[in-house]
């Protein structure tokens, strides 16, 4: 489960998904468990739901270069892009919207694109938390 955003501008709103995934590691009782991995340039965090193994990444780049860490961490696990969960921000949905996408275009978000670009496929399902428009 890859939450993209730029790293290091907490609490803006192209960072909401790494916000999700932070939430989501307090739920699963890994929020400690946190720590770099430099072959991937990302933060890492391994946890388990419902019998399921999860890799929580938090790219350590600008969103338009999270594909890079994704890509590299895909390759670490043994993952393809049908097993990696995109989290990000949609401007087009509403404050606090969600909804999911299971692969496609890009929809014009730089993160998913560079994504796409890394991993060359469009198979990855995205769970996309809306921001609105300024």
């Amino acid at each position: 489960v890859a939450g993209l955003g730029n790293y290091g501008l907490r609490g803006t709103r192209h960072s909401v998904g790494m916000e999700v995934l932070d939430q989501l590691a307090r739920q699963l009782a890994v929020a400690e468990g946190w720590r770099v991995d430099k072959r991937c340039c990302a933060d890492v965090a391994l946890a388990t739901a419902h019998g399921l193994e999860l890799v929580l990444l938090k790219p350590r780049r600008f969103m338009n270069l999270n594909g890079l860490s994704v890509a590299s961490a895909a390759e670490i696990y043994n993952l393809g892009p049908r097993d990696i969960y995109l989290v990000h921000d949609d401007l087009d949905k509403a404050l606090g919207k969600v909804a999911i996408k299971l692969g496609g275009s890009a929809r014009g978000h730089n993160g998913v694109q560079s994504c796409i670009s890394a991993l060359q496929s469009s198979e990855m399902p995205r769970l996309r938390i809306g921001i609105g428009r300024p």
